[in-house]
């Protein structure tokens, strides 16, 4: 098998253009601060590894020129143009027949290099691998790319409890590992809970 690809989507962390949900509700400043930590900590956290190759597909694409401002072991993509799902497969589906890859995003504070191994392993045997989210989405998908896929993710309502339902139906035909749950941070609702989940574990 090839060597594994990592994709974590991203932002340029720009103030007042990233995380607008949750700023809508916490503030410009919390929302930037927010994300700027969550994605360092990310990449620090997950460039320890030398079991995958890992990559940012960065928005906007003129961000992928800008190199100072990533890290320089990590490869860089753009997103492109399109919604949210034409930008998943775009990067998906960017590296050769054969190679898995595993797409995260950038607002996942507790993920851990050991649930990325464990969406690799499942590539091993499934077609797709699933992450789900509490709130119905999935924060990690992956493709075991050994077979194409055709606009997976165009029937797709995103940022909805179905997100999910919808994603696997149209993978119905294809072999699907679910690995751990995790929360992304998309509000002030998820924002305050994961918070007071830390303080409770500090103290």
């Amino acid at each position: 098998m090839k060597k594994p690809i990592l994709i974590v989507m991203a932002r340029a962390p720009r103030f007042g253009a990233v995380k607008t949900r949750l700023a809508q509700d916490l503030g410009q400043l919390t929302a930037w601060r927010f994300y700027i930590n969550t994605l360092r900590e990310t990449l620090r956290r997950l460039t320890k590894k030398t079991h995958w190759h890992i990559w940012l597909q960065v928005t906007p694409d003129r961000e992928t020129r800008t190199l100072g401002q990533w890290p320089a072991s990590a490869g860089l993509l753009p997103q492109g143009g399109g919604g949210l799902g034409k930008k998943m497969e775009r990067g998906l589906n960017a590296f050769s027949r054969g190679t898995p890859v595993v797409l995260i995003g950038s607002d996942i504070p507790d993920v851990a290099s050991s649930q990325i191994l464990s969406a690799f392993k499942a590539l091993e045997w499934a077609d797709i691998a699933l992450g789900p989210a509490t709130d119905g989405g999935y924060w990690l998908v992956g493709f075991s790319n050994r077979r194409p896929f055709y606009r997976p993710f165009n029937k797709v309502r995103w940022s909805t409890s179905q997100t999910l339902t919808d994603t696997l139906s149209g993978f119905s035909h294809r072999r699907v590992a679910m690995v751990d749950c995790m929360r992304d941070i998309d509000n002030g609702e998820s924002y305050n809970k994961l918070f007071k989940e830390h303080r409770t574990k500090v103290s």
